[in-house]
Order: structure tokens, then C-alpha cells, then sequence
């Protein structure tokens, strides 16, 4: 079976671009004709207002995130569905997610599952053997994004499982949120905690990395931080990069040009606001009777726009 780089790879090169199409949906955002008018009354476990009923807004997130998946699998080589937004709504919530997961893949799409999960010993497995592994995991996941601070011990089962299952996961390194420089940035034995990172990430990647020279374990490394993506790309030659932030956070084509190599390969670019509600906000805003219209429309430009602006262009 060929390993979670080498599908990364090989999806891309098919597509001809790094875009990944990011999908968190959000109720109030989305399409009138997906919105199901009936409320229903607060359940026992809610003492306050009036709340719609968590089976409803499932099953507009399921409509909602197949006809995106539909519209974009011909374009894009993976979706990210973001954990977070389904699991608010509880089980209804999960299930939607799980039937999404199922859907991409059976359009050919990787899935990356965004839940930046992490703990340490049996419990880190747990996470790891729950959502890691198309074909053996419960979520089926090809990839999972995870937080590195707990520690080395904590990433080893993820990784050891991603190994054994060709599966990938994505550490996070420099995150696309001003905040996060807080703490990623704060100075440790002379350089900033997210280069310690990422040297911990590389180090993993270099003794199994695939013919392609990438390894199975990637890097978060936010489209907000245009010179440290040039910088890590120097310190992680072997690591695949997900790069959030680009779009909606204020990221451009040209902000992420660092991520790549030489070839356009090394990098894969999320974009989730800005292609999923692009009839709402943006510069394709209004300029469609149909929402899914905006969708192709966001995701095209997103594509030539990598290719002009990035290495990319050369896939």
C-alpha cells in the first residue's frame, strides 16, 4: 500500500494543485435553502431559550458539505472537515461528520480531520487508533491535525499509528493566529519553541521518508507567517506542510510561495471560509444567483492564483 506522503503526492500531482478545501459549517452562514424552518423547544438538558434541534442543523451540514465535496472533488486533491463544527451538535452532530468523511472519500478526496487532538500514553492511542486510517479506524481519517505540547511521548503513538495504518498526521508548528506566538515564539536553549518543533517533527520524517523525500508526519504551519514558512521549509526539507490561514485570515497566494519546493510539491493549502461561503463574504459576494456557483467560482481562483503566485505552478 503506498504511504499517506505518497497518496498526498499522487492526488496532488493528478489535480495539478495544492488546494485543500477546508469545511466548517456554520448554520447562521449557511444557504437559505438549506436553513429547515421548525424549531423545536429546549430539550431536558437545556434550561434557557429556544433552540433549533440539533438533528435539523446535521442534516443541513451533510446537504451543505456534499454539494461542496461535489462541486470541488474534480478540482482539489483532499477536503478538511473541522472536527468542532459537527461535534457541538452531539451525536446528530457526529453523525453528519462521519457520513461527510465516508462521502469525500468515495468522490477520490483525502481527508485531513481537523480536531488538534493530543494526550499522552493510552489515551493518545486511543485518539490515534479512533481517527487515523482510512480503512482501519473507526472515523476513517487519511490525516489528523495534532498539538505537539504535551511532549515527544505524546506524539509517538499518533505517529507510530499513522506508520502502520499509511496514514499522515500534521503537528502543529506555527499556527496561522496571532496569538499563538505567545507561547510558539518564546525563546528555549537560544531559538523559539515552534523551531524546537519542528526539528522534532523533521527528525521524525527523515529515516521514513517516501521516494518523494516526505515523510508521513506534517507540519501546521500558518499562511499568516510568510517568512517563518520560508524558514521552516529550510529546517523540514522531509515534511509535508499544511498551510492554514490562507484567505479569510488575510493569507495570499504569494504569502505561501515558501512552503514549497523547488518541484511545487512539500505543501498543501487550506482555504475554508473563503471558498464554502464565498457567495456571503468576499470578493465573489453577491455576484451569483447560486450559491454553489461562488463555491467553483472561489475554488478556481484559488488554484490559478497558487499556480501563478507559488513553485505550484509547475505541477
Amino acid at each position: 500500500m503506498p504511504s499517506f506522503s505518497e497518496k498526498l503526492e499522487a492526488a496532488i500531482r493528478i489535480k495539478k494543485t495544492p488546494a485543500l478545501v477546508g469545511l466548517d459549517p456554520r448554520y447562521d452562514m449557511l444557504p437559505d435553502g438549506l436553513k429547515h424552518s421548525g424549531c423545536s423547544c429546549c430539550s431536558e438538558n437545556h434550561h434557557h431559550g429556544n433552540y433549533l434541534n440539533p438533528e435539523t442543523i446535521a442534516t443541513a451540514f451533510g446537504q451543505f458539505c456534499y454539494r461542496v465535496i461535489d462541486i470541488v472533488a474534480p478540482l482539489v486533491p483532499a477536503v478538511k472537515p473541522q472536527i468542532a463544527f459537527f461535534e457541538q451538535y452531539g451525536s446528530m452532530g457526529l453523525f453528519a461528520l462521519e457520513n461527510v468523511i465516508h462521502y469525500a472519500q468515495q468522490k477520490g478526496l483525502l481527508v485531513i480531520l481537523d480536531g488538534k487532538r493530543n494526550d499522552i500514553g493510552s489515551t493518545a492511542a486511543a485518539y490515534a487508533d479512533g481517527l487515523i486510517g482510512a480503512k482501519s479506524s473507526i472515523w476513517g481519517g487519511d490525516a489528523l491535525t495534532v498539538s505537539p505540547y504535551l511532549g515527544d511521548d505524546s506524539l509517538e503513538p499518533f505517529a507510530q499509528t499513522a506508520k502502520d495504518r499509511d496514514a499522515g498526521i500534521f503537528v502543529l508548528v506555527k499556527t496561522s493566529n496571532k496569538g499563538g506566538s505567545m507561547l510558539q515564539d518564546l525563546i528555549a536553549n537560544g531559538k523559539p519553541i515552534y523551531q524546537h518543533v519542528a526539528e522534532y517533527v523533521e527528525s521524525l520524517n527523515v529515516s521514513d521518508a517516501s521516494a518523494n523525500g516526505y515523510g508521513n508526519i506534517g507540519a501546521v504551519v500558518g499562511a499568516t507567517w510568510a517568512e517563518q514558512l520560508t524558514e521552516l521549509r529550510a529546517v523540514m526539507p522531509h515534511t509535508w506542510f499544511l498551510v492554514p490561514g490562507y484567505g479569510s485570515q488575510g493569507g495570499s497566494a504569494k504569502d505561501v510561495a515558501g512552503a514549497f519546493d523547488a518541484n511545487g510539491l512539500g505543501a498543501i493549502v487550506n482555504n475554508s471560509r473563503g471558498i464554502i461561503f464565498a457567495y456571503k463574504t468576499g470578493e465573489f459576494a453577491g455576484k451569483y444567483d447560486c450559491w454553489e456557483d461562488a463555491v467553483l467560482a472561489a475554488t478556481k481562483a484559488m488554484i490559478i492564483r497558487l499556480a501563478e503566485d507559488t513553485p505550484a505552478g509547475k505541477l
